[in-house]
């Protein structure tokens, strides 16, 4: 992350009060590590998971501006009370896991959509300024009930801005690929499989997903609440990672950390899932904007003076630049180092 870019989180969030739902998830954690930096007035993490906020409570013991909120999206007046006198929304919380929202899809939306809209109208009502919504790239064209309710999500966020009663409150979303080491991810779950000497299970070798580190997600999240003016969907150019690329990985690693050379264990694809993953419709190519390293559909061609109209109608995790094998070495080797400190 570049000085200039630093410079503008600590002005923007600098005495503000910001609220993260999902704020003890892999990604809402380290949204509130990061304003922890630029001296908010305070952070609310509002999670329904009562054992990580104990565990992270302990964490930022040393940080009084950081409150911690029990709750859930689903419950409308707990979100209201949580929202009123908030600046800033950072909204995280979700179903994640495609298998769990295959089998629970009412759960899903329960969450993923009546859980935003609680966010949303909580908002307006209370006059928050800045709402930024985390979406994924199983919205585009969704073959899952997971991705289906988070394409809801983002509709509802993006329309939130021609909201008849919204006079102040700017909602915008950003669309993530996979976050390398994320919980239950890919990565972490084949390490464990490698250190316990069990076989690497992979869907698919010729599978690809776009990923992208934690820390590129929580920049691109935070820029998305410095620049959008509302409606905006802010999506982080992404290399992309192949399953077989992964699999000749964590081989090599084996053999580097001289741990048992694993086998490999082809379960085929699961429910909903793709072969390849887009991150945008084809509809969208008309309103498809660019700005250094990230790309932004537009609700209108000039709202962002800066940024560079786009000819891609193809965005696909199949056509994307793929992460190279030194890096995946690498990328396990850290993940392996960090799991090895806990």
């Amino acid at each position: 992350m570049s000085k200039q870019i630093e410079t503008s989180m600590k002005t923007f969030f600098r005495h503000k009060t910001i609220l993260v739902t999902g704020g003890t998830g892999s990604i809402g954690r380290q949204i509130v590590k990061k304003l922890t930096a630029c001296s908010p007035k305070k952070v609310i993490v509002f999670s329904k998971d009562d054992s990580k906020q104990y565990m992270m409570k302990n964490e930022y013991a040393e940080y009084p501006e950081v409150v911690f909120a029990l709750g859930d999206v689903r419950d409308a007046s707990r979100v209201r009370q949580l929202v009123k006198g908030v600046d800033i929304i950072f909204h995280a919380a979700a179903l994640k896991q495609v298998p769990t929202c295959e089998d629970n899809p009412f759960e899903a939306v329960q969450t993923n959509i009546i859980g935003g809209q609680h966010v949303i109208e909580a908002a307006i009502e209370y006059e928050v300024s800045h709402v930024v919504n985390i979406s994924t790239d199983k919205a585009v064209s969704p073959t899952n009930a997971m991705g289906a309710t988070k394409l809801i999500s983002e509709k509802l966020f993006s329309q939130a801005n021609e909201s008849i009663p919204n006079q102040k409150t700017k909602c915008c979303s950003v669309r993530f690929g996979n976050v390398l080491g994320s919980r239950g991810s890919v990565i972490p779950i084949m390490l464990q499989q490698l250190l316990n000497e069990k076989p690497l299970t992979v869907t698919d070798p010729h599978m690809t997903r776009f990923f992208m580190s934690i820390e590129e997600a929580v920049s691109l999240t935070l820029q998305a609440a410095i620049m959008m003016k509302g409606g905006e969907t802010f999506i982080l150019k992404m290399e992309s990672l192949q399953l077989a690329d992964l699999l000749k990985a964590f081989h090599e690693y084996a053999a580097q950390i001289n741990a048992k050379s694993p086998d490999i264990l082809v379960v085929g694809k699961r429910p909903g899932e793709k072969l390849h993953e887009e991150l945008t419709f084809p509809h969208e190519a008309d309103a498809l904007f660019e700005h250094e390293q990230f790309y932004a559909i537009l609700p209108r061609p000039h709202l962002h003076p800066a940024f560079q109209k786009v000819d891609l109608t193809n965005y696909t995790s199949k056509e994307a630049p793929l992460i190279t094998k030194e890096k995946l070495f690498h990328i396990i080797e850290q993940l392996h180092h960090t799991h090895h400190k806990k």
